[in-house]
């Protein structure tokens, strides 16, 4: 088999039978697509051939690179959109690009180079490490929407650059954390061989001058240490004591200074024991630990972030005439109209007004394959347009869209502190309170036996037995946990899902659009006449898409047009379908029109339909709402925990039966209403059981609201999300699969955690009472002790390949509208 060609632009496979070649560095070169052609015979056109030689692997293809079109450049033209990222100074503008496409050092050379032969340009830097483009220029002789044309002719697609305040923080934060890490460890080596180089063991030819010196550099070298390094715990220190509030940041400034100030009267005196490795040692590691700990919240987050980040700059809205016009996101009113075209983002929450495509929704809900979305059907700003364009209505903005619901749900879940960690918090501040106390004793009672001893054995119980590990043992295997979930679908809006999963033993299920889809599907075809089953379900679809009503949804989308269709409340649908008249509906309906008996309807369950024309009955289709696919695993999952499981639902048809015995659920109650759903949990809660709910209408809310953890489907009620503690964004039961393991894994790590602070801390304390353990071996404890009880945290963010799969999101209307 011939091995394909590759793109000599972007070494992608050169389909065959193509066409496509240009002249570069004297050959004729061979290119997979018009697109990378037209690059290359730009880059040759603009004398900058030298790219090819230079560059280290292939370029970005550019049809994979977002699409720009004219009126989208053109719109960073005007003076307001460009206010936020354009400086102007005198005549000249200058403005950071980020540039996509970047695949090695040649396409620096190659943008810098390209835009430094436009005159208007005085100035084209690009960073490699970060893809920034600084660029001066004069804007009145270049337009910026010429800049991004220019820029994507070689095949490098860029846009504004515009830092996001919360992002630049957490940035700054943790450089200054490094720099503070680096300090602290470049001087504490420094501090620690002028430091050894005074010990017993290593001066035997030391002059009593160069043991002062080497004294006072100890000293200067851990000063920066102290005053810089560990400035955020003396800021912590005395904040907790304005607030009265005891942490582990005290702890630490009264060790750290005790062991400087010592270390100070050593240095001038000569007496005692100089410890300033110690203090460096100690700073370093507890700032090693924070640093860990703050990147893992980062990671647990990075989701939130990324869903601020989802929605476009900009859009296009559809005129009363038609035209469509690019306009702001901020410009966009409530019942617009967009248009929104294949590989675009959905500006909006909205409606399907026209046109049908799949919708990428990954980021949302972990599904990787993207949903069928027809006219009618709800879809989610930050989303994806796959594969045609779509008009959509408008129908929340801004804060009231399902995004920023799921990000305000998100930050409330994280701020709440459930009781697991609220009791390790109380245990900290009394574990420490009583230290400082028995640590001034021991003090004392060193200071009767050996007033030499006495301050240093004080200084290894305060850094040994500081409760850094006790602190983090349960927040960051919580917030580790939250974080995991939300990525696999689960959204947990209050602190306490994941404490309060380990104790339920009854879980309660609503059915329809809970153990079962929600929707009416097209299950068996039965024709009575001469036509196939497809032509019928053709026919029916036809005259359905003219029709509001949840049935027709179930047929699906046809090429067949219906015409003066109309609708008969309660009876069916009639209209024309090209020669033929047709009615849909119940039975004495649609044989009315052919004045034939009623056919014998099929002996099955289900919702049953008869399709007709003017000369006989065509077909009988079935219509059911199928159990979703996971509920079976949902149920054994239960019943391997051992709980019992109840199916309590409002419908009165025997489908409540059937599906209970078909799920072996352990009891089933149909015909309910809100009230009588209430006093079952009232019941089961007064009998002593911990009840999971989880449902999804409005009829459900008082249990929701009732139970110990409550759960809503992601395609719930807003009402009943709001009462939910917990949203099944995925619309997928094996969410909460997955959430039980983790509940479980989650309070097996917090044990484990609380049972090594707590063993480490019960340790540590007599052996530095009795003076076996220095201060520099105390802070190496402590430290490793805090980075085990993080690094443990973090197997909560493994996921078993080919167990946890990815799971759709069903989205029939916004989260909250």
């Amino acid at each position: 088999m011939n091995t394909p060609t590759p793109c000599y632009h972007c070494a992608l496979p050169v389909p065959r039978g193509s066409r496509f070649t240009a002249v570069v560095l004297g050959n004729t070169r061979e290119f997979c697509c018009p697109g990378c052609q037209a690059v290359a015979q730009a880059i040759v056109a603009g004398g900058l051939e030298g790219y090819y030689v230079h560059r280290s692997e292939a370029s970005t293809n550019p049809r994979v690179l977002p699409a720009a079109a004219a009126d989208e450049q053109a719109l960073y033209d005007r003076p307001d959109v460009q206010a936020p990222f354009v400086h102007h100074d005198e005549d000249l503008a200058e403005t950071t690009l980020l540039i996509e496409g970047i695949s090695c050092a040649a396409c620096g050379w190659l943008i810098e180079r390209h835009l430094r032969t436009l005159s208007p340009v005085v100035e084209a830097r690009l960073n490699l490490s970060n893809h920034r483009l600084q660029l001066r220029w004069n804007d009145t002789a270049l337009p910026l929407s010429q800049v991004l044309h220019e820029l994507r002719s070689i095949g490098y697609a860029a846009h504004p650059y515009q830092a996001d305040q919360h992002t630049e923080r957490l940035a700054q934060e943790n450089r200054r954390s490094l720099r503070q890490m680096a300090v602290a460890g470049l001087l504490w080596v420094q501090a620690m061989m002028a430091t050894m180089a005074t010990w017993p063991e290593f001066n035997a030819d030391l002059s009593p001058e160069m043991h002062t010196i080497l004294r006072w550099v100890a000293m200067f070298l851990t000063t920066p240490i102290v005053f810089y390094s560990c400035m955020p715990f003396f800021k912590g220190a005395l904040r907790d004591l304005r607030t009265r509030h005891l942490t582990m940041d005290l702890s630490v400034s009264l060790a750290i200074g005790m062991a400087y100030l010592a270390g100070i009267w050593t240095a001038i005196t000569g007496n005692g024991e100089l410890y300033f490795d110690a203090v460096g040692m100690f700073a370093l590691f507890l700032l090693a630990g924070r640093y860990l700990e703050r990147r893992a919240r980062e990671r647990t987050a990075a989701a939130t972030a990324q869903l601020v980040n989802l929605l476009p700059a900009s859009c296009l809205r559809l005129e009363k005439n038609g035209q469509s016009e690019r306009i702001l996101l901020s410009e966009l009113q409530p019942n617009d109209h967009v248009l929104v075209l294949p590989g675009a983002v959905l500006p909006a929450d909205g409606c399907i007004v026209a046109g049908q495509s799949s919708i990428d929704e990954s980021l949302l809900t972990g599904e990787y394959l993207p949903q069928p979305r027809f006219i009618g059907d709800a879809v989610t700003a930050g989303t994806l347009n796959i594969e045609s364009a779509l008009t959509v209505e408008v129908l929340a903005l801004g804060h009231e869209t399902r995004l920023s619901a799921i990000v305000r749900l998100l930050e409330r879940a994280q701020s709440q502190k459930p009781r697991a960690a609220q009791i390790a918090d109380s245990v900290a501040q009394w574990f420490l309170l009583m230290t400082l106390i028995f640590a001034a004793a021991i003090g004392l009672v060193w200071w009767q036996l050996e007033p030499d001893r006495a301050f240093w054995i004080v200084l290894a119980m305060l850094v040994a037995t500081c409760p850094c590990a006790l602190s983090l043992a349960t927040p960051t295997a919580l917030t580790t946990a939250t974080g995991t979930l939300h990525r696999l679908g689960l959204l947990l809006t209050r602190g306490h899902v994941l404490e309060g999963l380990n104790r339920i033993d009854t879980v309660i299920f609503d059915k329809t659009g809970t153990l079962t889809e929600g929707r009416l599907t097209l299950r068996a075809v039965r024709t009575l006449g001469s036509l196939s089953s497809e032509e019928c379900v053709g026919l029916a679809a036809a005259l359905e898409s003219h029709s509001e009503h949840p049935i027709a949804r179930a047929f699906g989308f046809t090429p067949l047009n219906a015409e003066q269709v109309t609708s008969v409340p309660g009876l069916g649908l009639e209209g024309h379908v090209a020669t033929r008249r047709l009615r849909i509906g119940q039975p004495a309906f649609v044989c009315a029109l052919s004045g034939s008996p009623v056919p014998p309807m099929p002996d099955e369950s289900g919702q049953w339909l008869l399709l007709g024309n003017q000369q006989q009955a065509l077909a009988w289709l079935v219509l059911d709402d199928r159990l979703r696919d996971d509920a079976a695993m949902l149920i054994e999952a239960c019943r391997q925990r051992g709980w019992k499981t109840l199916l309590l639902s409002g419908d009165s048809s025997p489908m409540v039966a059937s599906v209970a015995a078909q799920l072996q659920i352990d009891e089933a109650r149909g015909s309910l209403q809100p009230d009588d759903k209430l006093k079952v949990l009232q019941q089961l809660r007064a009998q002593g059981h911990k009840v999971l709910m989880l449902g999804d209408g409005v009829n459900d809310v008082p249990v929701l609201a009732a139970a110990d953890i409550s759960v809503a489907m992601g395609s719930a009620t807003d009402l009943a999300k709001t009462s939910a503690d917990a949203v099944l964004l995925s619309n997928r039961l094996q969410a909460l699969v997955q959430a039980f393991d983790l509940a479980r894994r989650t309070r097996r790590i917090i044990i484990e955690n609380l049972l090594w602070a707590g063993l480490y801390n019960g340790l540590m304390l007599p052996f530095a009472a009795l003076g076996w353990i220095t201060p520099l071996w105390a802070a190496a404890g402590m430290s490793v002790s805090s980075l085990i009880v993080v690094l443990n945290a973090l197997r909560l963010t493994r996921v078993k390949a080919g167990h946890y799969l990815p799971v759709p999101l069903d989205v029939q209307q916004p989260l909250f509208t």
